[in-house]
């Protein structure tokens, strides 16, 4: 059992309600689970041509959105953090302490074996265990 779970949540994907289920299953009593969005900015030249508040202004948004989807999840905290997806839930397991990282992962495409997936990086790199569920959808 686990008393420090990270959930890190793609918002536009469903298997983040699986991946909290996982992680309540897998806390020990008195732990707790922290769901992780990390909202990544336009890179290179497209934020040069975004206007700063339409940035701001999708951040807000998705953090709304990530608040509404955990508010029935007993026990589970929303946190939202810019940044690139796999360096970042690394970055911030290690900031929290987590003790196991539970997340989803879809079905590779192409593109995956050339670059390797979010989860494929959080597995390699992470500082503790990771449980991936995997989407077989």
């Amino acid at each position: 059992m686990y008393k420090n779970i990270l959930v890190p949540m793609a918002l536009d994907h469903g298997v983040g309600e699986t991946s909290v289920d996982i992680a309540q299953r897998l806390l020990a009593d008195g732990g707790k689970i922290t769901a992780l969005h990390v909202y990544e900015a336009p890179h290179g030249s497209v934020g040069a041509y975004v206007d700063e508040s339409v940035i701001q202004n999708a951040f807000d948004g998705a953090k709304a959105r990530l608040e509404a989807r955990v508010a029935d999840m007993s026990g589970v905290t929303a946190m939202i953090v810019k940044g690139h997806s796999g360096r970042t839930i690394i970055d911030a397991a290690a900031e929290l302490g987590v003790d196991c990282i539970v997340m989803g992962s879809h079905k590779p495409g192409l593109i995956d074996y050339f670059l390797g997936s979010t989860a494929a990086r959080v597995v390699q790199h992470a500082p503790c265990a990771v449980h991936v569920a995997r989407d077989t959808k």
